[in-house]
Order: structure tokens, then C-alpha cells, then sequence
């Protein structure tokens, strides 16, 4: 089960050989070095913990920096952790992406993009009111309150509030095509994430 961090570069469109048009994503996914194996007698868990994304020393602390040079790495902005996917990797060995097939499906882990505060009918697409007749309902989300009992409103409730910049996990998404001179992962459909963001990409199942 392979995994790797990589860059979203934007999106566009590619021809496959029948002649149809393909819309990808496309990702700049690596070279990751490994940089810690964690295993269950010693940590409780198993997991690769692998760095992405050239920096200079002067971005980085010194106790990352030292962490990086146990694993003889460059220094790497980004280190991320994934579950159950060491495999017979070792500490120094890259990942690139041709640990990846082409029609393989996999899942992509991203933060959204952030719209600030938003009102109801953005946020969960509730419908709007009347807006004749000197209603001056237009875009309120309505009563919210249940009776005299429970005589309070429920926890959970849609509501206005900060919307996306959260994690979101899109699933399902098939690899088109990979070109490893170029470190380039070309994926089905869209990423979370602006661009220049950072995903995890696992295989799917």
C-alpha cells in the first residue's frame, strides 16, 4: 500500500490514445525520503513517516534538522506520518512515484480551501425565503428553537460559521498517468486544496 506527499500544481486536461479527454489534477508527489519507521513493540503503532518539500535550513528548527540528518535528508519543510504503510521500507530510502501504477485508485487528503464566515445557504445549502410581499426573510435560517421542552437547541445544529480550511479526505480518485522524470502523479477529477497545497496520497483499499 503505497503512499506519498505531494504539491497540487493545478489542474488541466490530457488526451488518452482512443481520443477522449481526461480532467486531471496534477500533483508534483515527491521524491520523499523516510525518515522514521515506527513500529509497534517501541511506539504502540505501526507507521513510515516520510518528508516533502525542499526549504532552507534557516526555515527549520534545529531539533527537525537534526531529525532529518539522522536519516542523512535534506532539508524537508513538510513530514507527515502514515499508518500500517511501511511495508518493507527503511530509513534513508525514497519513495517516489513509481511506487504507483497507472488505473490504480487512491484517496487524497488535503486542507480545503477556507471561505471565512459564511451564512446558511452557502454553508449547507439551505434554501432562501420569499423575498416579495416585504418579507424580510430572505437569507435568515429560521427558527431554530424546539418548544417549551426541551426549552433549548440542540448541539449539532446546521448553522452559520467558519467554512472549509479542514481536512477532507476525497476518495475514489484514479491515476491517469505518471511521468517520473517530472516526479508528476496525474489524477481523475479534483484534489482538495488550492494550489501549491500540500496532500497525502494513499492507495484506495
Amino acid at each position: 500500500m503505497p503512499a506519498i506527499l505531494a504539491r497540487k500544481l493545478g489542474m488541466t486536461q490530457v488526451f488518452a490514445e482512443d481520443g477522449h479527454v481526461e480532467r486531471v489534477t496534477v500533483l508534483e508527489a515527491g521524491p520523499c525520503p523516510v525518515t522514521a519507521i515506527r513500529t509497534f513493540d517501541r511506539d504502540g503503532y505501526e507507521a513510515v513517516q516520510l518528508a516533502f518539500g525542499a526549504t532552507k535550513e534557516k526555515h527549520l528548527t534545529r531539533a527537525e534538522l537534526g531529525h532529518l540528518k539522522k536519516a542523512d535528508a535534506p532539508p524537508l519543510r513538510h513530514v507527515r506520518e502514515f499508518r500500517d504503510e511501511a511495508g518493507e521500507l527503511m530509513i534513508g530510502e525514497t519513495v517516489t512515484v513509481e511506487a504507483f501504477e497507472v488505473g490504480q485508485t487512491v484517496k487524497i487528503a488535503g486542507t480545503s480551501k477556507g471561505k471565512g464566515f459564511q451564512g446558511t445557504i452557502k454553508r449547507h445549502n439551505f434554501a432562501s425565503g420569499p423575498k416579495s410581499h416585504g418579507s424580510h426573510n430572505v437569507r435568515a435560517p429560521g427558527s431554530i428553537g424546539a418548544s417549551a421542552t426541551p426549552s433549548r437547541v440542540f448541539k449539532g445544529i446546521r448553522g452559520p460559521g467558519q467554512m472549509g480550511n479542514k481536512r477532507v479526505t476525497q476518495k475514489g480518485l484514479t491515476i491517469v498517468d505518471i511521468r517520473p522524470d517530472d516526479n508528476l502523479l496525474l489524477v481523475r477529477g479534483s484534489v482538495p486544496g488550492p494550489r501549491n497545497g500540500v496532500v497525502e496520497v494513499r492507495t484506495d483499499g
